[in-house]
């Protein structure tokens, strides 16, 4: 019992040095809620949401802080990260599926295999190289994605203003050398639950 007082404790400790989402921009630190097409409703209640998926995560085992991802967009939850086996996949896949307001689940969470260095240095540059491309495309809000990287396969999350900027991201990608495949969950503004006036 006392050890799960502390974990409380400590999350809250972690998670209240995480300002929100509706401070912070959808991806980046110091990104103006502007560029967040959601409103300031539904950024508070993704916020709420990762933060209650994220506890609920770290109270399943403490091993996951590091090793698991959650992003919530528009009630829909993504999940990145590596774990040991088939079974904790599926548990954390159940997870996310409970919380309240979820709409949908998109676990692309891999298991484990061992380390290889020559493959994450590949993973990261492949990471910045489409990082840069989006930040000097004057086509594409870069603040309103995420990228992750794994095995020269790139997953990219976030929300479009248009379809048109949507290609865009999904053609910066695909240009990249050495990219074997795109997985891109993009959302349309249009298509939010609730959107800016």
């Amino acid at each position: 019992m006392k050890n799960k007082i502390f974990i409380l404790f400590l999350l809250s400790i972690i998670l209240s040095g995480c300002v929100g989402v509706a401070s912070k921009g959808i991806f980046g630190t110091g990104v103006s809620v502007a560029f967040d097409p959601r409103t300031v409703g539904t950024q508070v209640d993704d916020s709420i949401m990762q933060k209650n998926l994220s506890a609920r995560i770290i109270l399943m085992d403490k091993k996951y802080l590091l090793s698991v991802k959650t992003k919530v967009l528009d009630g829909r939850i993504f999940l990145t990260g590596k774990v040991d086996n088939p079974e904790e996949k599926l548990k954390l896949t159940k997870l996310a599926w409970e919380t309240s307001g979820v709409r949908s689940v998109r676990n692309d969470i891999k298991i484990k295999e061992n380390f290889n260095f020559q493959q994450s240095a590949k993973d990261i540059l492949i990471t910045s190289q489409l990082r840069s491309a989006m930040i000097f495309n004057k086509n594409i809000k870069a603040t309103n994605y995420q990228i992750d990287t794994y095995k020269k396969k790139i997953y990219i999350y976030g929300i479009a203003l248009t379809s048109d900027e949507k290609d865009l991201v999904i053609s910066e990608a695909e240009e990249i050398l050495d990219v074997e495949s795109v997985i891109a969950s993009i959302i349309l503004v249009d298509d939010l639950r609730i959107q800016k006036d």
